[in-house]
């Protein structure tokens, strides 16, 4: 009879706890609520308007280039250069990338990190004990001295509760910091996925502008070679001079000097692609990227600037350390209040193992403890100034997060149109430059011009070709640095 009495007290000690949690999680938690901050106010991304039509140049890569605004962005946004080895390469890189895997691996960390949070805030904790303790008491325990004591051995079992009371949110504010670390850590991975495709993008163009150029280089010295022979067997027959000799032999030479610094700067890319593509440089397997395999976009996306903010990974990281930097002024605000902890425990207890749970050995406690903080040494409230400086460091670094996706924008789209233009240019250098050559091979061979003339043209030509490689490369460069910096597309995969 009594330990029924004893285990409906426990009971009851244990629905009393129960609503001090409830009213203790509808209380308010001190510090301040998060508020996401506002958009830039700015319309447009440079201080002049943009040009909606880049100018056209002749080639397959001198295409008008038109900006449309708000179209949207696909979450393979390399497919818009219309290249499968292309393709290919980045979904391996995504795949074999170590710089992706430790990133999901932070994720995985961070939401094990919340869920771990939320049962050791939110839930009350429960655990199970047993235990054997040999024991000896004296008689003088029991008023009586000249007894001799007492040897026993007591068992009992138990189980337990706890349970810290949220009264003024610490635990929850906590949780939410948590949550934001869970969430920076998402946008972390989704920076790492976006900054690997743009490199391996870049990488690429850079690799068949390389191989474009080394070919073309490869062809004057091919051309250069069969003048110089040309010139030495007119040197043999009387027809020119010793300088004429020397001054072709030193343009083939300042020709072929241009090979290896092209050679290394290939060879450091494809090693670069390799390597992002999750593989040691000597197992890479790179296909032929060529210019002439890529496809210039003719229409790219142009996001406004208010959401530029929601698409680009690196502000919404900025803006989730924020939220962490504000759940935690309230951690340190609550550290200030009295905290109380509630506890309870039922089982039994008893000298013989095999009495446990019978009649008469049941024991139970329920209690509460208040702890309000008196002196500290101006601890707490140091701390809670310390989180209101973080905060305010968040703020700034999200500020700057923001200026710097704004200019990445800004600086893409005068580089379109700039380069498109250089493009222009150059191309009709390079024809005019073929044109000059021409005429004056065939004024040379009339005696009309002298041989340095010649070189002169023939070097002007060939500066003109590779000056319009270059030119070439940096219109897919800019269109994928774009596309980058407008966020990627990220929010239409599907995975």
């Amino acid at each position: 009879m009594k330990d029924s009495e004893s285990i409906r007290a426990c009971l009851a000690s244990g629905r009393l706890l129960s609503a001090f949690a409830v009213t203790a999680l509808a209380a308010c938690a001190v510090g301040p609520n998060f508020r996401a901050p506002a958009p830039p106010e700015t319309t447009r991304y440079t201080p002049d308007p943009q040009p909606k039509v880049t100018a056209a140049a002749p080639g397959p890569a001198g295409a008008a280039q038109t900006l449309v605004p708000d179209r949207d962005i696909p979450a393979d946004w390399w497919t818009m250069f219309q290249s499968e080895p292309l393709d290919q390469l980045v979904r391996r890189a995504l795949r074999g990338s170590p710089t992706v895997d430790a990133a999901r691996a932070a994720l995985r960390s961070a939401q094990a990190s919340y869920e771990a949070g939320r049962g050791s805030l939110l839930v009350p904790a429960l655990d199970a004990q047993a235990a054997a303790t040999r024991e000896r008491v004296p008689g003088a325990a029991f008023g009586q001295p000249s007894l001799p004591g007492s040897v026993f051995t007591l068992f009992n079992a138990s189980v337990n509760v706890s349970y810290r009371l949220d009264v003024f949110g610490g635990s929850r504010r906590q949780l939410e910091a948590l949550r934001a670390q869970t969430d920076f850590q998402k946008w972390e991975l989704e920076a790492a996925g976006l900054s690997l495709t743009g490199n391996v993008v870049t990488t690429a163009i850079s690799v068949a502008s390389l191989r474009a150029q080394i070919a073309a280089v490869a062809d004057i010295v091919a051309g250069e070679r069969e003048q110089l022979k040309v010139v030495e067997r007119q040197f043999a027959a009387g027809g020119v001079s010793r300088v004429d000799v020397l001054a072709q032999s030193s343009l083939l030479a300042q020709t072929e000097a241009t090979l290896p610094e092209l050679e290394k700067a290939l060879a450091q890319a494809e090693n670069r692609l390799a390597v992002l593509a999750g593989h040691p440089p000597d197992r890479s397997e790179l296909a032929d990227f060529e210019l002439q395999g890529l496809t210039l976009p003719t229409e790219l996306p142009l996001s406004v600037p208010t959401k530029l903010v929601r698409q680009r990974p690196d502000v919404e990281a900025a803006e989730a350390l924020l939220h962490q930097a504000s759940a935690q002024i309230g951690v340190a605000t609550a550290n200030l209040f009295p905290q109380l902890n509630l506890s309870g425990l039922i089982g039994s207890e008893s000298v013989v193992a095999g009495d446990l749970f019978g009649t008469g050995t049941a024991t139970w406690s329920a209690g509460a403890a208040l702890l309000q903080p008196l002196f500290h040494g101006g601890e707490l409230t140091a701390r809670r100034r310390a989180a209101i400086a973080d905060f305010d460091r968040a703020a700034a670094q999200y500020r700057e997060t923001v200026l710097s996706a704004l200019q990445d924008v800004a600086d893409t789209l005068r580089a379109l149109e700039a380069d498109a233009r250089n493009l222009r240019a150059q191309a009709q250098a390079e024809a005019l430059a073929a044109d000059s050559l021409e005429i004056t091979k065939k004024a040379y061979r009339a005696g009309g011009v002298s041989y340095v003339a010649l070189l002169i043209a023939q070097r002007q030509y060939d500066q003109a070709r590779q000056s319009r490689v270059q030119a070439e490369a940096a219109r897919y460069a800019d269109s994928a640095a774009l596309l980058q910096a407008l966020g990627g597309g990220w929010w239409n995969r599907r995975d």
